[in-house]
């Protein structure tokens, strides 16, 4: 008798498990006949879609190419199966985009890694035509052992605020904290494979690609990985190319106030990762003053994220020696922009037009104005590179101005602007990082220099 109630519970419980199975609201994002809702981007590979499963093929000389999805994603939990030719690197990107500003609009974004080589990487994050590895999984035998070469495998990927989690075959894959980008379309990659005629042909396969969007904390897993967090952190790829951080994101180890010998006692603080200047009324270098780096720099790249608060300015200044002006004011050096140019008047200001908006040279040269600048209260990447006096400057991942140093040009432009009464301004060999104090409420994190080694 006790047996007969033990299966009528075990056959209730089957039942159950499948019913809250069934209850789970997923969309389904291939349809059996065809690939509608889908378009492809960057090469010339082919997709076909045959009884629910999607079928992309190899093609000589074309670029990596994806079937993207139309619409866009946010947050969201994404489950999928797919098959890979055991000669084929592929992957799924997810909250990517193609961008006419960026790289001619060439695809860009996280990717879920599918790796059927011996370095059995599948289920890690790459971020594809930005910043490369995210998430690696050398340290992670477990997953690299989940992949089944030549047969179906299972992927979970959930996308929750700046936390990125995957599975493999059910295996805990990667996790992941970033908030580069919030959203995005999906893709499925067909590789390049260049001139190789023997990986000409061959197929990638993807089928029951399902999505949820919506009260999303009823459906998520705990994963028991450590995440791997980017901010204040280098990257893969940046390790291996020689950045360095150049603020830790907790002390203040590596700066000083610029007319100080040490760290400001006011105007500036530390919270959740972030260097903040802390409104004090709009004046220049008044309240705590501006901060410089420790130590000088003649050639290199530099990496700062910036978020600014509404009508906000200040600044990133290079080759700074903080001994040349010692009165009231900032500290004197080239300068890197920072400003909300709908709300403060300084943008309409300047020696020459346009050259006090965010990202120009401050008074000499004007940034592109189609930089594409994140609205207030977002966080900016700004790059300046700057190596033999040829100078750069960025904004999230785009080029918006370059310039020589010492120059016939470039030294017509000092002439006729306000750092004409300095003697050789923007010359000097070598100089300090600066972070500006204009009064204005601006934070900074990521802060990441590189510096080419020298030559024989």
């Amino acid at each position: 008798m006790t047996a007969i109630v033990s299966c009528a519970f075990i056959n209730l419980a089957l039942v159950s498990c499948k019913s809250n199975q069934e209850d789970i609201p997923w969309t389904n994002l291939i349809n059996n006949n065809s690939l509608e809702g889908w378009n492809i981007k960057g090469g010339e590979a082919k997709y076909i879609v045959e009884d629910g499963v999607i079928i992309g093929t190899t093609a000589a000389n074309t670029p990596n190419t994806f079937l993207i999805t139309n619409d866009m994603y946010g947050d969201f939990i994404f489950e999928i199966d797919f098959k890979v030719d055991s000669t084929m690197n592929s992957g799924i990107q997810i909250r990517s985009n193609s961008l006419p500003y960026y790289r001619e609009g060439i695809v860009h974004g996280y990717q879920i890694e599918i790796d059927p080589s011996k370095r059995a990487w599948s289920g890690g994050i790459y971020d594809e035509k930005r910043r490369k590895w995210l998430h690696t999984l050398e340290n992670n035998p477990k997953a690299q052992k989940a992949f089944k070469q030549n047969e179906w495998n299972h992927y979970r990927v959930e996308a929750i605020g700046d936390t990125i989690k995957t599975w493999i075959n059910k295996v805990p894959a990667s996790h992941l904290i970033d908030d580069k980008t919030t959203s995005g379309f999906f893709g499925l990659q067909v590789h390049s494979i260049g001139k190789n005629k023997d990986k000409l042909g061959k197929q990638v396969m993807w089928k029951n690609a399902k999505i949820l969007t919506e009260n999303l904390s009823n459906y998520t897993t705990e994963s028991p990985l450590e995440p791997v967090i980017t901010k204040n952190n280098l990257t893969v790829n940046e390790q291996k190319s020689g950045w360095q951080m150049l603020w830790d994101g907790k002390t203040t180890d590596g700066w000083r106030g610029a007319k100080l010998n040490a760290f400001p006692d006011k105007g500036w603080v530390i919270e959740n990762g972030e260097l903040i200047v802390l409104a004090s009324g709009g004046a220049e270098s008044a309240a705590g003053g501006d901060i410089v780096t420790t130590e000088d720099y003649k050639n290199f790249e530099l990496l700062v994220d910036f978020k600014l608060a509404p009508g906000a300015n200040s600044g990133i200044k290079y080759y700074v020696d903080t001994e040349i002006n010692r009165g009231p004011g900032s500290s004197i050096g080239l300068e890197y922009q920072i400003l909300d140019d709908e709300l403060h008047e300084d943008a309409k200001r300047g020696s020459h037009e346009g050259s006090r908006t965010v990202c120009s040279l401050y008074d000499l040269i004007q940034a592109n104005p189609e930089k594409p600048i994140k609205p207030i209260g977002e966080w900016n990447t700004a790059y300046i590179k700057s190596i033999d006096n040829r100078v750069e400057h960025w904004i999230n991942d785009v080029k918006v101005l370059e310039y020589e140093r010492g120059s016939e040009e470039f030294l017509k432009l000092v002439s006729e602007s306000k750092y004409a009464k300095w003697p050789n301004f923007g010359l000097l060999e070598k100089g300090q990082i600066l972070l500006q104090d204009h009064g204005d409420k601006v934070a900074f994190r990521n802060i990441k220099i590189k510096v080419p080694k020298a030559k024989n």
